[in-house]
């Protein structure tokens, strides 16, 4: 097996893990958060979301944030004065992980359960052993997408036969003909193998 880069695999390792921030309105009503100790050092961070900003800035649906928040794929960084959830920048990284692992044919339960034994693997700072884990899972996907892959160049291979087949339908056959006489079309070479593709309409 290939070496397999890991992308964003700190952000499974502990959903939890995100610093707390104070949020402040400054006076023309732009929501801004400065970490602990930041303001001091004037240091700004990205500014944190409530779930409307969330929601558009990751390209979902509200309801869909709410749905990983009660499956605990997604945590609030905090909340506001006025007790609004807020999310930082590493929601958004959190969000198109899912994402990605549901084009990898991953549901919300598969992603849950991946990130539950994650975590509980790495319970006690035990990083390798978190990491492991998770070195075993995309690896069995990889298998998977390539096999898919290799099915999906199969059937590019019989579509391409079939179009060029029927080309020849296209092409020469009398109009009035009828779909029962396709099978002693006298237009194919005899030699010619008839795409699965195409036989289908002919049993």
């Amino acid at each position: 097996m290939s070496n397999v880069r890991l992308p964003l695999l700190n952000e499974i390792v502990n959903t939890a893990a995100v610093t707390p921030a104070v949020s402040e309105v400054r006076a023309d009503g732009e929501r801004e958060a400065l970490h602990d100790g930041a303001e001091a050092e004037g240091q700004r961070v990205p500014p944190q979301m409530q779930v409307g900003d969330l929601a558009r800035e990751a390209g979902k649906t509200v309801r869909a944030i709410h749905l990983y928040e009660q499956m605990e794929l997604l945590k609030p960084a905090g909340r506001s004065k006025g007790r609004y959830r807020l999310y930082g920048p590493e929601a958004l990284v959190r969000i198109r992980w899912i994402g990605k692992l549901q084009d990898l044919g991953f549901s919300l339960t598969d992603i849950k359960a991946i990130v539950k034994d994650v975590e509980a693997k790495g319970r006690g700072g035990s990083a390798p052993s978190a990491m492991v884990k998770v070195r075993e899972v995309y690896e069995r996907k990889l298998d998977d997408t390539r096999a898919q892959i290799e099915r999906l160049r199969t059937l590019e291979r019989e579509i391409l036969a079939s179009l060029d087949y029927l080309e020849t339908c296209k092409s020469a056959c009398e109009p009035g003909r009828l779909l029962e006489e396709c099978p002693s079309c006298s237009h194919h070479d005899r030699q010619q193998q008839v795409p699965d593709l195409v036989a289908g309409f002919r049993s």
